[in-house]
């Protein structure tokens, strides 16, 4: 090899490399003949349009019954909306509780929630023994389907109405859980209701 083809050799040697060390890739082989009437300037598939996420959520059927044997609680499910002002509906019976239909199915991963009434002037209502559940707890939920969900009761807290800790009770959490809420507290005789919130919360057994 002459001092000029070796010259020649090393030059193309270095301009590879920097063309490595730069990210270029060497040009692809060319690919078949695009199909009858396809266009050779048609756009590849997006990734996303074929993407499937490895996570499944499962269905979970709606709540038909609510069952607290520590509070010798048994009462079906009414269904719960929203009011005018925004605020969760409450359940037209105190003696049957409701679940908030806008938020998850208890089993469902967030957190589902449930009223009922303390009590009215008629007498107890369905709640009227939850300030007293002691951590632990069993709550069962039945569904349409036929099948039961049960919860475990972690901890019980008394707030005032004014603060509310809506965070708390609605926020989306990863694992299903439960939150039981009532009245409690004082009786304002003025406003003709109680004080506080009395909320129960419960993870997924």
């Amino acid at each position: 090899m002459t001092a000029n083809a070796r010259l020649l050799s090393l030059a193309g040697l270095a301009v590879t490399l920097i063309m490595i060390l730069a990210g270029a890739q060497p040009e692809a082989a060319a690919g078949p003949e695009p199909a009858a009437g396809a266009s050779r300037g048609s756009p590849a598939p997006i990734a996303a349009e074929s993407f499937t996420s490895a996570r499944t959520y499962r269905k979970v059927a709606a709540p038909v019954r609510l069952r607290i044997p520590a509070l010798h609680v048994d009462s079906r499910l009414d269904r719960l909306g929203l009011q005018a002002d925004g605020s969760v509906a409450v359940p037209e019976r105190t003696d049957v509780a409701g679940w908030y239909e806008g938020g998850p199915r208890p089993g469902q991963e967030g957190p589902a929630v449930i009223l009922g009434h303390v009590d009215s002037r008629d007498g107890p209502g369905v709640f009227i023994d939850l300030a007293t559940v002691r951590p632990g707890a069993l709550v069962r939920v039945d569904r349409a389907d036929g099948s039961t969900v049960t919860f475990r009761i972690t901890r019980v807290s008394r707030v005032p109405k004014t603060r509310f800790p809506t965070d708390l009770v609605y926020a989306p959490t990863l694992d299903p859980t439960l939150r039981l809420v009532t009245c409690g507290g004082v009786f304002d005789r003025t406003r003709g209701s109680y004080r506080d919130n009395v909320i129960a919360f419960a993870d997924l057994v």
